[in-house]
């Protein structure tokens, strides 16, 4: 037994131990019930950051309690490594683009920096002390996933759920790409509002407020409000664009905001989703001005090759020159950006494949009911995310590295021709049809986009669980028991993949669903690689511990954000030392512990009632995932109850059984069994590496299990529960608090040896301590203890020294 805990030796010795022994492997044959969890695949773009280790960390503390409890845990890991996080990793180590070079080429750097990343992100993972069964891992740009992906597609295409057309799509100019509205984040932003006139056919002039006038030369109506008496006599006349001179009708509908500029509303193609709708509604002409990489083209006349800002600012120039500015507002307003890069999205008309399932809203609010959130009230994000829907799910992007389309495009006739699902996966640059087209025509043209990485994404229940090609297995699996994430996610992949369940199972993925909140800078803010504030796991890990890191993210309640204070990860490492220390002085004295009970005593009958409640409290508390209650009630009862208290009061019966009796010393070390081991069992969920190394240094021989965390969870013995014991106890317990504190209060040490002492109480609680004096004479160092039937002479003072 080693004096002193190290966790830089403990923590990867066991993280080496669990892998190689298989203590995390799912058993395809046992009959055990299974609990499966739908894991978060990392994207493959970086290195894991703290709101990583935050969100695993809870996952995990939930998923070690059920496997303890006796479930057979299914627990794959998997990469995210066909997105466009990972082509801008790519480009941005190699200092290379995409469209330099031939995509064949670009793929496989990706494929080899991917899997080069992921080693070094398994090790990072790894070190937190996560229990997945690594052997169940996947990629997703793997064959097996790319084979997935493109089966849900056919499936969904065959199911006429999918749908190719060229029409309004969200652009984003600098990652090149359409984007679905999930990808959009508000960002507050400055800008003017500019007041602009227009010229009616009569000369007369009104007045439109705008703040993005670079799109005056795609302007093809003017909306007022049909009730706002001040425009009424507007509607069905119409209005030259001031400097590109096209004339445009005023039209009138009753989604124009009165209150907003003037009331009077351009339209233009587009600059939002307002004016797509009223494109849709009214008919209107298409004049798109903006390239996809984000500059005027031809419509714009002189602006041409102009950037978008370049344009504003150029053209508001030219506008106070002819005089037709009246005012301008500086204004700070919500913009829609692309959530990856923080680029202004644009819309512009492309063809891109879609998901109809707008028609399904209803469905899909209602299948969320039938999930059990964690906590509850994070379902109010999803249904309303599902409320605000307004765009079928764009899946198609105009990237390089992602699972491809499994089609290909008549040449002759335009006919979609599907792969075949036994010949999957497909690449369509690269693999030719197995068929001629129904017109006759063998030759094709291949579909050059990829799929949104969501749309694989949302398929990791399918993934591991052998959609399409074990079915049996599917079956038995599916829905899968939890999916844990972080709350920033829940539009993006819990939504998706309850999607792809109805779509394709018409059934719910998971069962369960546990939200954690965000990992904060010491100042409660978001962390962000651009301010700075980022903190490194591995910098906690290797400072403090995993376990400590893990006990500071146990503070947080699900759904919550938790600043990251160096204070609480030194509190965290202090728990864990006095776990290892209280541990090692109970196993010292635990060497010749034969099992026998012993006659219990008071206080070893006060501490194991305590035990049964703190068991049967973290239990329920686990069960409702609600880790964090479980952890605080069991280093609260560990620290102290069973160190300040009852360790000391103990003591010395197991020191001198020649004084106590062994019958006295056996039922302490019955009562310090079951203390530690039932103590280090409730903390292994959170603390895995420390409980691992105790359980083994005495318990792991006695339990017969080769490790703490496939061992039995602790189960409450009603027999042990004695309220009795427990007010007496307290009572006791209490005396030589106030022992202790008349030593602290005179300056003397607790070993100091107290002579003929008094203790004043009432009839019963003094005959209760009459029985006791052994005890109280053992643990706080006295020679002859007087009780004393009466009130005390002073009030705050229980005891009174005759002599040294």
């Amino acid at each position: 037994m080693t004096n002193e805990y190290d966790p830089k030796v403990s923590e990867p010795k066991w993280q080496k131990f669990w892998e190689e022994k298989g203590v995390y492997k799912f058993d395809l044959k046992s009959k055990k019930p299974v609990y499966s969890v739908d894991t978060p695949p990392p994207t493959v773009s970086g290195e894991m950051h703290l709101g990583h280790a935050f969100s695993y960390s809870h996952a995990d503390f939930v998923i070690r309690f059920w496997r303890m409890m006796g479930y057979n845990i299914f627990y794959p890991f998997g990469f995210d490594d066909n997105g466009l996080a990972t082509e801008r990793f790519v480009e941005n180590k190699l200092n290379l683009r995409a469209v330099d070079m031939p995509r064949k080429e670009f793929v496989k750097l990706c494929l080899k920096e991917t899997k080069e990343i992921e080693k070094e992100m398994k090790k990072s993972w790894g070190s937190l002390g996560i229990s997945p069964d690594w052997d169940i891992n996947y990629r997703t740009i793997d064959d097996w996933v790319q084979k997935t992906s493109q089966r849900s597609f056919i499936q969904l295409y065959k199911m006429g759920r999918e749908y190719r057309k060229k029409a309004p799509t969200i652009w984003c100019p600098t990652c090149r790409t359409a984007i679905a509205q999930v990808e959009l984040e508000d960002k507050d932003l400055k800008s003017y509002f500019t007041d602009i006139y227009f010229e009616l056919e009569d000369g007369e002039k009104i007045i439109i407020a705008t703040t993005r006038p670079e799109l005056l030369p795609s302007c093809v109506s003017i909306f007022v409000h049909p009730d706002d008496k001040r425009h009424r006599e507007l509607i069905g006349k119409n209005a030259k664009v001031p400097l590109f001179e096209q004339m445009v009708p005023i039209i009138a509908d009753d989604r124009v905001d009165q209150e907003k500029g003037t009331g009077i509303v351009m339209c233009c193609t587009f600059g939002d989703l307002t004016d797509i709708d009223w494109w849709y509604a009214h008919n209107l002409p298409l004049k798109i001005s903006i390239t996809k990489d984000g500059k005027m083209n031809k419509v714009a006349g002189k602006y041409k090759g102009l950037s978008l800002k370049e344009a504003r600012k150029k053209i508001i120039e030219d506008l106070k020159d002819n005089q037709l500015i009246i005012k301008q507002e500086e204004i700070t307003h919500p913009v829609n950006v692309h959530e990856r890069c923080k680029t202004e999205v644009e819309f512009l008309v492309t063809e891109q494949w879609f998901i109809k399932y707008l028609d399904l809203k209803d469905k899909f609010i209602e299948a969320g009911k039938k999930i059990k959130w964690h906590p509850p009230h994070m379902r109010t994000r999803y249904d309303n995310w599902i409320k605000g829907l307004q765009w079928d799910w764009c899946i198609s992007r105009q990237r390089y590295f992602g699972v491809p389309f499994p089609v290909w495009y008549c040449k002759k006739c335009g006919e979609v021709m599907l792969a075949e699902e036994e010949d999957l996966p497909v690449d369509p640059l690269e693999d030719k049809p197995k068929k001629i087209c129904k017109c006759g025509s063998t030759e094709f043209e291949a579909e050059k986009d990829v799929l949104d990485t969501w749309a694989t994404s949302s398929l990791t229940p399918q993934i591991p669980l052998k959609w399409g090609e074990d079915e049996e297995f599917f079956k038995k699996m599916y829905p899968m028991t939890l999916r844990p994430q972080a709350h920033d996610i829940i539009t993006f992949w819990a939504f998706n993949t309850v999607v792809k369940g109805i779509l394709h199972e018409n059934e719910i993925p998971w069962t369960n669903i546990m939200i954690s909140g965000h990992a904060l800078d010491p100042h409660g803010k978001k962390m962000s690689k651009s301010i700075g504030n980022v903190i490194d796991p591995e910098y906690v890990i290797k400072k403090y511990s995993a376990d400590s890191l893990r006990l500071w993210a146990a503070k947080s309640k699900l759904g919550e954000d938790l600043p990251s204070q160096e204070k609480d990860w030194q509190s965290a490492g202090k728990f864990i030392i006095k776990l290892w220390n209280a541990s090692k002085f109970a196993i010292s004295h635990l060497k010749d512990y034969t099992g026998e009970k012993g006659e219990l005593s008071i206080v070893d009958r006060w501490i194991l009632s305590k035990l049964q409640k703190v068991i049967n409290d973290a239990t329920e508390a686990f069960k409702n995932y609600d880790y964090a209650k479980a952890e605080k009630e069991v280093r609260h009862f560990f620290w102290h109850d069973v160190c300040d208290d009852y360790l000391e009061i103990c003591k010395h019966r197991l020191y001198s059984p020649e004084v106590y009796g062994e019958d006295s010393r056996r039922a302490a070390q019955f009562t310090l069994y079951n203390l530690i081991l039932d103590t280090l069992k409730m903390m292994a969920p959170i603390t895995p590496h420390v409980t691992e190394e105790l359980y083994h240094m005495y318990f792991a021989k006695k339990e017969d299990e080769i490790s703490i965390h496939i061992s039995s969870w602790p189960r409450s013995d009603d027999e042990l529960i004695d309220k009795e014991a427990e007010d007496k106890g307290q009572i006791i317990v209490d005396t030589i608090a106030h022992i202790r504190r008349y030593k602290a209060e005179n300056g003397l040490p607790l070993n100091y040896e107290l002579k003929d002492v008094k203790i004043y109480a009432k009839d019963k609680i003094a005959l209760l301590l009459e029985g006791e004096k052994e005890t109280l004479e053992g643990a706080m160092r006295i020679i002859g203890v007087e009780i004393l039937k009466g009130k005390i002479k002073e009030e705050k003072q229980i005891l009174e020294k005759v002599s040294d």
